[in-house]
């Protein structure tokens, strides 16, 4: 099965990542890690990655979607793949179609973990950590005993600055703008798939488990 995973910040798509590559045994493939094993292997479009990254650059589209291709000529990608943070742009997405069809694939499905935006404010503003002992809280999910004080060590709790509401609303926005256009485009396609980010953990992964059974058929 050959998977795009999508989902704004706080979605939840890490933890669905890591159990879908754990039930189908196929590569998880994010755009950091691929960067990271063209350097290491001191490829030529590794090396070309790593001198825009060391100016604290963007790597431009051609190499970025030339280390794709390479990565997904690879022999544990003849079995499918989930590619998580790529594409990130249509005219990326668009690159991928024709990598694909240059080896002999295609995408099965664009798996989108879709949260409203006034959930994902309170995931992400809700967060709090201990000055003293590092321990991480939140407000919701996993609340201190006694507020503002930490379970362990009775030290203070405080909120990171990004994680504050004007941060985190506006990197909601710049990742909506972003993936809107990506998303019509794989609607038109038809290979997008909707699956409710707001149901527990479990619940999500459920959903998207019975969604993959289909292409085991």
């Amino acid at each position: 099965m050959n998977l795009v995973l999508m989902g704004l910040p706080g979605a939840g798509k890490g933890t669905q990542a890591e159990r879908i590559v754990e039930k189908y045994g196929i590569p998880h493939i994010s755009t950091g890690d691929m960067f990271r094993a063209a350097m290491k292997e001191g490829t030529e479009l590794g090396l070309k990655a790593k001198s825009f990254m060391d100016e604290g650059a963007l790597v431009p589209d051609e190499v970025t979607i030339g280390i794709v291709r390479e990565r997904l000529s690879k022999p544990d990608c003849q079995g499918g793949f989930l590619l998580d943070g790529f594409p990130r742009t249509v005219a990326q997405a668009e690159a991928l179609e024709s990598i694909l069809e240059d080896l002999g694939k295609k995408i099965d499905y664009v798996i989108n973990v879709d949260v409203d935006k006034d959930i994902l404010m309170a995931r992400l503003t809700g967060r709090r950590i201990c000055k003293s002992c590092g321990a991480t809280y939140h407000l919701v999910f996993n609340p201190p005993a006694v507020e503002g004080k930490c379970d362990r060590c009775g030290g203070e709790l405080y909120q990171r600055a990004d994680d504050n509401e004007e941060t985190v609303q506006n990197r909601l926005d710049v990742n909506l703008k972003q993936t809107e256009p990506l998303l019509d485009f794989y609607r038109q396609k038809g290979y997008l798939k909707d699956i409710n980010g707001q149901q527990e953990i479990h619940t999500v992964f459920e959903d998207i488990d019975e969604l993959l059974k289909g292409l085991n058929k």
